[in-house]
C-alpha cells in the first residue's frame, strides 16, 4: 500500500497540501495518508476532520514521513523531511525550482522531485495547475485588500445628499490573477481598465467590461510565447508603453500589478515618479513583490507610503485565504497523483514518458533533469 505523507508548513505558510476531501479520495485509491498533527489547523482542517476522512495523524514531521512513498507539501520541504522518505520517493510541492542553490540539496537525496509550478499549460493539466488556482484567489484578495486600504466606496452611488463617484481601478498584467482582479473590481462597481503586452488578453479584458490600455504596434502583436506567457519586450516598446501608462496612472485610484515571467525578476512597470504623480490616498498592490516587485517603491512583505500613496508588497496573498487556497491546492495535487495510480489493482507507478510527468519532474536519481534548469553553457 502506498504511503503518502503530509507535514506542516513553516510559520509564514498557513496553507496545507491536503484537505478532508482529498484525504478521502486518496484513501479511495488505496493509499494510506499520514498527516502531521496540526498541519491543517491554519486552514481550518482539524486533526479530527482529517482523521474522520481517513487520515492517520502523526505526532511529528519525522513520524509522518518515515518510510513514506510520497510527500505532499505546499512549499519546498526540508532535506531532513525528504531523507526520512523511502529511497526514490516522490515529492510534489511548489519547489521554487529556479533557486538552484536550494534545489540541489533536495536533488541529492535521490528523491523524484516534482515542481508544481512547471505544470504544462494544457487542457489535460488544467485541474493540476497550482499557479492558476492560487493566482485566482490572489487576484480576488488584492482587490478586497486595496478597497479596504483605499477607504472610499468603489461603486458610484446616487444619494439625496449627492453623488459618490466610482473608484478607478487599473490592473497591470492580465493573467489568471489579473482577470480575477478585473472581475472582482467590476463586481464591486469600480471603473476598471487593464493592460498587458499579450494581444490575446485584449478580448478577455473587454469581455469582463473593462477598458484595454496598451501600445498596439507590430511588436505588441508578437508579444506572447507558445505557452501563453509574455515575452520580454524591447527597450523601445517599453519606453512607449511606459509613457502611455504614466499618463493613465495619474488618474487612477487603485493599481494592482501582477506581471511575472517565470525564472526572471519581476518587470518594472511603475516608477517612483509615476507613484508620485498619483492622487493622495491612492493604493498600489504589487502581486510581484516576491520577485522584486513591478513597482520601483515596493518593499516585499511591507506596506509603505510614498507621497501619500500606499504601496502593498504581499508575499503570500493566496495564503491569507488559506481555507480556499488549501482546498484548491489539495485538489490540484490529488489530480496530479491520480495519474500514478492504476485504479484496477490500486498499484502506484510513475509513467516517466507522460507529458505531465516530464513537464514537472525537476530531479531524479540525484540529478536535476528539467531542461529549463540546465546550467548556462560556457
Amino acid at each position: 500500500m502506498v504511503k503518502i505523507a503530509v507535514t506542516a508548513e513553516g510559520p509564514d505558510e498557513p496553507r496545507v497540501a491536503v484537505s478532508p476531501e482529498t484525504v478521502k479520495k486518496l484513501t479511495g485509491l488505496g493509499a494510506t495518508v499520514r498527516v502531521e498533527t496540526g498541519a491543517g489547523r491554519r486552514a481550518r482542517f482539524s486533526d479530527e476532520a482529517l482523521k474522520a476522512a481517513g487520515a492517520e495523524i502523526a505526532s511529528s514531521a519525522s513520524d509522518a514521513v518515515s518510510g513514506a512513498d510520497v510527500l505532499l507539501k505546499v512549499r519546498r520541504p526540508s532535506v531532513d523531511e525528504v531523507r526520512g522518505l523511502k529511497p526514490g520517493a516522490v515529492v510534489a510541492a511548489i519547489l521554487d525550482p529556479y533557486d538552484r542553490a536550494g534545489l540541489e540539496p533536495l536533488a541529492g537525496t535521490n528523491a523524484s522531485l516534482f515542481s508544481m509550478e512547471f505544470m504544462p499549460r494544457t487542457t489535460r493539466a488544467q485541474s493540476m495547475d497550482v499557479l492558476s488556482s492560487q493566482a485566482n484567489l490572489a487576484g480576488y484578495k488584492a482587490v478586497v485588500d486595496a478597497a479596504s486600504l483605499f477607504g472610499q466606496a468603489l461603486p458610484m452611488m446616487m444619494t439625496p445628499a449627492g453623488t459618490v463617484p466610482a473608484t478607478k481601478v487599473f490592473i497591470m498584467g492580465v493573467g489568471v490573477a489579473g482577470l480575477q482582479a478585473i472581475a472582482t473590481a467590476r463586481r464591486l462597481g469600480a471603473i476598471v481598465s487593464a493592460t498587458d503586452v499579450r494581444p490575446a488578453t485584449k478580448e478577455q479584458v473587454a469581455s469582463l467590461g473593462a477598458k484595454f490600455v496598451a501600445v498596439e504596434d507590430d511588436e505588441f502583436k508578437e508579444a506572447q510565447t507558445a505557452a501563453g506567457y509574455a515575452k520580454p519586450m524591447s527597450a523601445e516598446y517599453q519606453a512607449k508603453q511606459a509613457e502611455l501608462i504614466a499618463n493613465h496612472i495619474k488618474i487612477q485610484d487603485i493599481v494592482i500589478t501582477t506581471a511575472l515571467i517565470p525564472g526572471r525578476p519581476a518587470p518594472r512597470l511603475i516608477t517612483r515618479a509615476m507613484v508620485e504623480s498619483m492622487k493622495p490616498g491612492s493604493v498600489i498592490v504589487d502581486l510581484a513583490a516576491e520577485r522584486g516587485g513591478n513597482c520601483e517603491a515596493t518593499v516585499p512583505g511591507q506596506t509603505v507610503e510614498v507621497s501619500d500613496v500606499k504601496i502593498v508588497g504581499p508575499l503570500n496573498l493566496a495564503g491569507t485565504v488559506a481555507v480556499n487556497a488549501s482546498s484548491l491546492y489539495a485538489k490540484n495535487l490529488y489530480a496530479f497523483l491520480e495519474l500514478f495510480f492504476d485504479k484496477k489493482d490500486k498499484s502506484f507507478r510513475v509513467d516517466w514518458d507522460d507529458d505531465i510527468v516530464k513537464g514537472t519532474l525537476v530531479a531524479r536519481d540525484g540529478q536535476i533533469v528539467h531542461p529549463s534548469l540546465a546550467p548556462p553553457s560556457a
